[in-house]
């Protein structure tokens, strides 16, 4: 292979045109270096070239501290060359390395290209910002476009003294399933109110608008993006959304008008939830509900929209499943005896889960009885049991509702005794219950909120969590090398798991109550436990990793495979590999951070 040919593959000289690849064809120099020698000294002369690694691999160090390795398609000496100074770095070869060397006047013409320049101005925030950049399938709709585009007329009104019949009539001649009642605040009637708070009740076309609309309106700004409306809708159950330019309403979009912007959209869905009759029903909306989630996340993901948005859809469309399968259940069983809560944690907690994962519930009531008892154990039977049917399969570690049911006084003894003593492996297993959040039913939590909240009082508690949090190191070898285990990483364990850790502990540290992890990264940073780049960067090496995950997880499910957490080195490209490298030092210098102020060694 011509020298120019693998250099014309490697960013950022992919970007250039033919013509400036012509002039680095004719100035490139290539060089062989043997092992341990200094190609670059901070004490040095100014670098006269841009070096891009061939093979082998080349160490930067500062004061004899290495801080990250070179390998194949890296390039170095930028720095030097627009500071005309010494290398802020010694750069030692680690085994016998090729180099491709372009001339520093070369390299500096080459910056009045905005593509080529605009690499060497990016740091590791802005390159994993980058990283999760889609191209957008045209069949998914464009996520991003605001959602006042999709409407299509201005919107009907009517007066509140008008009747349901003068509504309905003035609907049909207008074409459409909703109309705004003026007034302040303005209220709406839909076609579904028309069915169920009239005819469903009995009352006559008499009836005034005031009477069934529903008021105040829940609207958004017609700048919001489809994808910030789609989600509005999913957690307000909502068919219909005003849009508001100035605090004046322009429009009404309804899950329709989603529909047809993107296919398989999740309120396709939720209409289907919605529909679930009878707790042992056979439904397809349940039965095919993984296979359903499956392609509602590709095309959310194709559609450009950010992995974390996904979960964040996702949790509510899983939330929707599980509300209404407790709800058909009480209509079984017949009212609950006591007030009780519904509770998920892990990833679903956190809403964070995007394909379906093993189950992470609990549930918690008021007054403990026999009856309470009795009745909880069948509840949770029955909805553990068709969530198993939907697809979520059953948690191997048993952390779900049918174990995991107890009086709420159960509930806080528990929480105080992980946190007030806490024994290191009881604490790993109940870390995720520390993500806890309600998704039915009626019981107040606050006295668990409020143990939660004083959690970060307890200096043995923040250690022992501290040390459970570092002993999962990202993969990186000798030289900070991405280790590989089966040609692969596992995402989850290497990228994933470690910076839900440290947020959970930053969280818990400050009393923040956000769940999410991005989330809590935030409120680490405005808490100060955490600096703003550290939470920037945390941020984005976790966006990468859920990215990469994901992205393989669908590539698995369209080839009829298992989606796990691996992903094979030789599907990410070498951009993606630098990436996922500068990821995992992140991550690794945030948990040396984190050992030393809580003063904790790692358990591996």
């Amino acid at each position: 292979m011509r020298p120019i040919d693998f250099v014309s593959r490697q960013p950022p000289f992919n970007k250039l045109a033919e013509a400036d690849l012509g002039q680095i064809a004719g100035a490139l120099e290539v060089v062989s270096w043997p092992a341990g020698q200094p190609i670059l000294r901070r004490d040095g002369p100014p670098g006269a070239y841009l070096y891009l690694v061939r093979s082998g691999a080349v160490r930067l160090e500062r004061e004899g501290r290495m801080a990250q390795v070179l390998e194949e398609g890296d390039v170095f000496g930028a720095t030097s060359l627009l500071r005309r100074s010494p290398s802020t770095f010694d750069v030692i070869t680690v085994e016998a390395t090729e180099l491709y060397q372009v001339p520093g006047d070369l390299f500096r013409q080459l910056l009045e290209r905005p593509a080529f320049a605009e690499f060497f101005l990016k740091g590791p925030i802005e390159r994993l910002r980058g990283a999760t950049s889609l191209d957008i399938s045209p069949l998914a709709g464009d996520l991003t476009t605001p959602a006042g585009a999709l409407i299509g007329r201005p919107p009907v009104m009517v007066d509140p003294a008008a009747s349901v019949g003068e509504v309905a009539r003035t609907m049909r001649r207008a074409g459409v399933s909703s109309a705004l009642v003026s007034g302040d605040p303005p209220g709406i009637i839909t076609d579904r109110d028309l069915r169920s708070r009239v005819l469903a009740e009995g009352l006559g076309p008499e009836t005034p608008a005031s009477q069934v609309m529903s008021q105040p309106l829940k609207s958004l700004a017609a700048e919001t993006p489809v994808y910030g409306a789609l989600l509005f809708m999913l957690q307000e159950t909502l068919h219909h959304l005003p849009l508001t330019e100035r605090a004046q309403i322009v429009g009404v979009i309804t899950d329709t008008d989603l529909l047809r912007h993107q296919v398989k959209s999740p309120l396709y869905l939720l209409k289907r939830i919605e529909k679930l009759a009878g707790p042992d029903a056979e439904s397809p909306a349940l039965t095919q509900y993984a296979l359903e989630i499956a392609g509602t996340v590709e095309s959310l993901f194709e559609g450009g929209l950010d992995v974390v948005q996904i979960g964040r859809v996702i949790a509510s469309l899983n939330d929707a499943l599980s509300q209404r399968l407790l709800s058909l259940a009480e209509a079984e069983l017949g009212p609950a005896p006591t007030p009780y809560a519904w509770i998920v944690f892990g990833s679903e907690g956190r809403l964070e889960q995007t394909l379906l994962t093993d189950q992470d519930n609990a549930l918690i009531y008021e007054e403990d009885s026999q009856a309470a008892q009795t009745y909880f154990e069948t509840l949770a039977g029955r909805v553990v049991g068709q969530l198993i049917r939907a697809g979520f399969p059953a948690c191997p570690g048993g952390y779900m509702a049918t174990n995991w049911r107890y009086p709420l006084a159960e509930w806080e003894r528990r929480f105080e005794s992980w946190i007030e003593t806490p024994e290191p492996q009881a604490l790993l297993e109940a870390a995720i219950f520390f993500d806890f959040r309600r998704v039915h039913g009626e019981l107040d939590l606050t006295s668990l909120e409020t143990i939660c909240s004083k959690a970060g009082e307890r200096g043995v508690f923040l250690a022992q969590m501290a040390r459970s949090t570092v002993q999962f190191e990202p993969p990186l070898g000798f030289f900070r090398r991405i280790r590989a285990e089966a040609g692969g990483v596992d995402l989850k364990k290497g990228a994933i798991s470690p910076i839900v850790g440290l947020a959970r502990l930053y969280a818990l540290q400050g009393g923040a109550p956000e769940r999410s992890t991005v989330a809590r990264l935030e409120a680490a940073g405005r808490a100060g436990a955490l600096s703003q780049v550290e939470v920037e960067l945390l941020t984005e090496a976790f966006r990468f990793g859920l990215h990469l995950r994901l992205r393989e997880q669908l590539r698995a499910c369209r080839a009829g495979q298992a989606p796990g957490n691996q992903a094979p080195l030789d599907s990410l490209s070498s951009l993606e590999q630098r990436h996922l490298k500068d990821a995992f030092l992140a991550i690794r210098e945030a948990q040396e951070v984190t050992a030393q102020v809580f003063q904790v060694g790692r358990l591996g």
